[in-house]
């Protein structure tokens, strides 16, 4: 263990953005413990407050505390992030196994795969919500449906290698049933790249959410994510650009956190990247 994590935080950049990424997740769970203040509770005399000792990031356009937004808000926008990256890893790597080993469903299920991916993925996104209805629950379906053809394509590409290899042959020569093959031979050699599609998802997810909702067909606005709280200050940041600074900060750390932890762990599991270094 201690050799994995050596090699995993060789680079100082990797071994910050591990230290920021746990930091952000510290102060989501122990959010009632770190700003025990209500992030609904509005004060309209307080409206638009620059930070000061009594609220530390100030105030919104309706005097809600920002620091105790931004807090419990990261609950919500890395919950909404992580369950979208393990729907989209699991959905994907079950529609990517199936299409790698099994030859006669490979064209058609990389064709409607293919053409999922035709489509940008927040108008994509766009389109799957206003379909569904503007909700948490449909925004993660949505998000869940954009993301699944990457992670599909990436564990159907390893797939084909991997069943070609000599002890996937051995295990059919002995009689292994496919079931079994796929669970203990194959899905095993796959984990590192999918590993690494899960931590990149996860940093899109919340960059797709803070979009969808910054367009107005995100989750409600009365749920406090990060997205809900730039979108809905937008109008005020001449005024007090602390309403959007520390919601976006909040994003682009977790999100160049989240994408510089996956660069270290592709580097970490990729032998080719392993031996250029």
């Amino acid at each position: 263990m201690k050799a994995v994590l050596t090699r995993l935080f060789r680079r100082r950049i990797v071994l910050l953005s591990a230290i920021v990424l746990a930091a952000i997740v510290v102060l989501a769970l122990g959010a009632s413990v770190f700003a025990s203040a209500d992030p609904n509770d509005t004060a309209v005399l307080d409206r638009l407050k620059a930070p000061s000792a009594e609220h530390l990031l100030g105030t919104d356009e309706l005097g809600r505390d920002l620091y105790a937004r931004v807090v419990h808000g990261a609950r919500y926008s890395l919950s909404i992030a992580a369950m979208t990256a393990v729907g989209s890893v699991v959905f994907g790597t079950l529609v990517g196994l199936v299409a790698g080993f099994f030859r006669r469903l490979d064209a058609p299920i990389m064709r409607v795969v293919d053409a999922m991916m035709s489509f940008p993925d927040i108008l994509l996104a766009i389109a799957l919500v206003a379909i569904l209805g503007a909700s948490l629950a449909n925004v993660v379906l949505a998000l869940v449906l954009v993301y699944t053809p990457r992670v599909a394509r990436v564990v159907r590409a390893s797939t084909l290698v991997v069943r070609e290899l000599l002890f996937v042959e051995a295990a059919r020569a002995i009689g292994a049933r496919t079931p079994h093959i796929l669970w203990h031979h194959v899905l095993p050699n796959l984990l590192s790249p999918i590993l690494v599609q899960g931590s990149f998802i996860f940093a899109y997810a919340i960059l797709a959410e803070a979009g969808l909702s910054f367009l107005g067909v995100g989750v409600p606005p009365e749920i406090p994510t990060w997205g809900t709280m730039v979108a809905g200050s937008q109008q005020y940041a001449e005024r007090a650009f602390w309403v959007v600074l520390f919601p976006g900060l909040a994003i682009i750390l977790t999100a160049l956190s989240l994408q510089l932890l996956g660069d270290g762990v592709r580097d970490m599991l990729d032998p080719k990247l392993k031996k250029a270094a």
